[in-house]
């Protein structure tokens, strides 16, 4: 397993343990930073899916209103997760390698294709810290899901197995 492998199964993970803890304690989700900030994370990694790939059409720019329920972010987060993890395992050493730009810096940025994957997982587990945080002050207990925790863990797979999110 590469080292980004292990980024993206923790990233999925991760995100899912955050998902579970929503639907034992649903209040986070009626509370606007945590909303807005789950929704961002996933945002983002369809960003990072899009510059990634080969951008035959332009990216779709989505906001949270787009979303019915927070059920469908959730959705919308498992599927571009998902790409996520298929595109790490079509993509060649060479590949990763392969210089890119990252368009919503001005000038664009010019990183490789690794080094954008590895800002997507960085950035969502940035997020997620914030929203364990909420999640305490809001009463509830978020999940741990420190990288070495996953480790100590054996490296689970992410478990989506709920699915009764509709706030």
């Amino acid at each position: 397993m590469s080292y980004l492998d292990e980024l993206y199964a923790h990233q999925k993970w991760a995100d899912a343990e955050h998902w579970r803890a929503f639907e034992a304690f649903p209040a986070p989700l009626h509370d606007k930073p945590i909303r807005e900030r789950v929704f961002h994370i996933h945002l983002v990694q369809h960003a990072f899916l899009y510059v990634t790939g080969p951008q035959t059409s332009p990216f779709e720019f989505k906001k949270l209103e787009d979303f019915t329920t927070m059920g469908d972010v959730k959705k919308y987060g498992r599927q571009g997760l998902a790409e996520l993890d298929e595109r790490l395992r079509n993509a060649s050493p060479y590949r990763l390698e392969e210089v890119i730009e990252i368009p919503w810096f001005s000038p664009p940025l010019k990183i490789s294709v690794r080094q954008a994957l590895t800002q997507a997982a960085m950035h969502s587990h940035y997020h997620r810290g914030q929203n364990a945080t909420r999640i305490r002050e809001l009463g509830g207990v978020p999940p741990m899901t420190d990288f070495i925790v996953w480790l100590q863990q054996g490296q689970p797979a992410a478990k989506w197995e709920t699915e009764r999110i509709e706030v």
